[in-house]
């Protein structure tokens, strides 16, 4: 069986894991958003046709693996059921949840795991109208690439910063430890496992851009003592020799790196213009192996091409501030590259389209790609839009809906 590897952001993409949203996005109301970390309510319907539809685009240049089906073939196994049922109910202990979980068939206990197990209400809550979940609905786990990270061939399990989020760990822990497609040289870091409060690392922050070279975001959702650990363990397992750290903002809008930067081909990228250029750009670090400190670098550009990885940027939004924000605020700078050079991205960020057709990459609709219409060369620049008026609600674009497993390397 293929290990998983990945060794770039931009290799010819052979294998990637996505989740499509279900019924737990229904227990987003307008009352727990928030608690959710959601900004506003999606329709299930809409997200599900416009995910799926992203699906389609993927088939087309990979293989592509949905949790749940993995989840399903697990969980016939009385092992691998019997570590998701134990490791639920530390955070939950419920003797009537464990009796449920026992005797679940396969598929009903991965939708359980993935939509929340309502709790019995008592009398005073029945009255009340008032119900809560024994397990938590995983309304984020559409965005699969906060909770796993594959860096070369080894896998990391991400640590979530907000509890909410913490039985995706499980989940996904589950799958790189027992699932054949998921098969890797070991878990060098565990999320699920990591009980300091203060040691969090999410996969919108983990860029990994050469075999021996990663790109890290210190944002509010990773935090510094995750990402010195996380160096020490690439420097010493993955080959890895610099790896270059942007300090974000603490802003609703730019929760991880990827909000605010992707790669688009060998020597191409697209940012947020205000964090990258000019008097608001961000600090960015160098950290090398063997060195004890770090080197504060003058901005992300001199950084890149410090360590011959020179970047031209494509501007989100173009040149006016308001469309740049507008549009960095759906996702616009968060695009998925299928190979270099080709691209996903929301076609509702028609600003930065602009820009990218002036880089001369062809425009080509979803639609009209998977109905043979149009089609992308080899080698030619290309970006693929979607529909995500919906999906965009849930604060994420195509990155945040990938978790690559395979890549060739560049």
């Amino acid at each position: 069986m293929a290990h998983v590897r990945v060794t770039s952001e931009i290799g010819p993409l052979r294998a990637v894991l996505v989740h499509t949203p279900g019924p737990e996005l229904l227990a987003v109301t307008p009352g727990n958003r928030e608690d959710y970390l959601y900004d506003d309510i999606i329709d299930l319907e809409l997200a599900q046709r416009e995910h799926r539809r992203f699906v389609a685009v993927l088939e087309h240049f990979a293989q592509v693996h949905e949790v749940r089906a993995l989840l399903t073939e697990l969980v016939a196994r009385a092992d691998v059921r019997e570590f998701l049922v134990t490791r639920a109910l530390e955070v939950v202990p419920s003797d009537a949840l464990a009796k449920q979980l026992a005797e679940l068939p396969a598929a009903a206990l991965v939708s359980l795991m993935v939509e929340g197990a309502l709790e019995e209400a008592g009398p005073i809550a029945r009255a009340l109208n008032e119900s809560g979940y024994a397990l938590p609905p995983l309304p984020n786990l559409f965005f699969t690439r906060d909770v796993g990270i594959v860096i070369g061939e080894h896998s990391i399990i991400g640590s979530m910063r907000y509890g909410v989020r913490w039985t995706e760990e499980l989940l996904i822990k589950a799958l790189f430890r027992y699932h054949p497609c998921l098969e890797n040289a070991g878990i060098l870091y565990d999320g699920s496992e990591e009980k300091r409060n203060n040691y969090t690392l999410e996969g919108g922050d983990v860029h990994p851009i050469r075999p021996d070279l990663l790109l890290l975001g210190f944002s509010e959702r990773s935090s510094p003592a995750a990402l010195d650990h996380l160096c020490d363990l690439v420097f010493e397992h993955c080959g890895v020799r610099d790896v270059i750290v942007v300090v974000m903002p603490a802003e609703r809008t730019a929760i991880h790196l990827d909000m605010i930067f992707t790669q688009l081909d060998r020597e191409l990228c697209c940012v947020y213009p205000p964090h990258f250029v000019g008097p608001e750009r961000l600090a960015v670090l160098h950290r090398r192996k063997k060195s004890k400190g770090v080197k504060e670098m003058p901005n992300f550009f001199a950084a890149m091409q410090a360590v011959d990885q020179p970047l031209e940027p494509v501007f989100c939004g173009g040149t006016g501030r308001s469309v740049q924000e507008r549009e960095q605020w759906s996702s616009a700078c968060n695009f998925f590259a299928v190979r270099p050079g080709t691209v996903v991205t929301y076609a509702r960020n028609e600003a930065t389209l602009v820009e990218l057709d002036h880089a001369g990459f062809k425009l080509v609709a979803a639609t009209n790609l998977l109905a043979g219409q149009e089609t992308l060369a080899d080698g030619a620049r290309g970006v693929v839009t979607i529909e995500g008026s919906e999906l965009v609600r849930g604060g994420g674009g195509p990155r945040c809906m990938t978790l690559p497993l395979r890549r060739d390397d560049l």
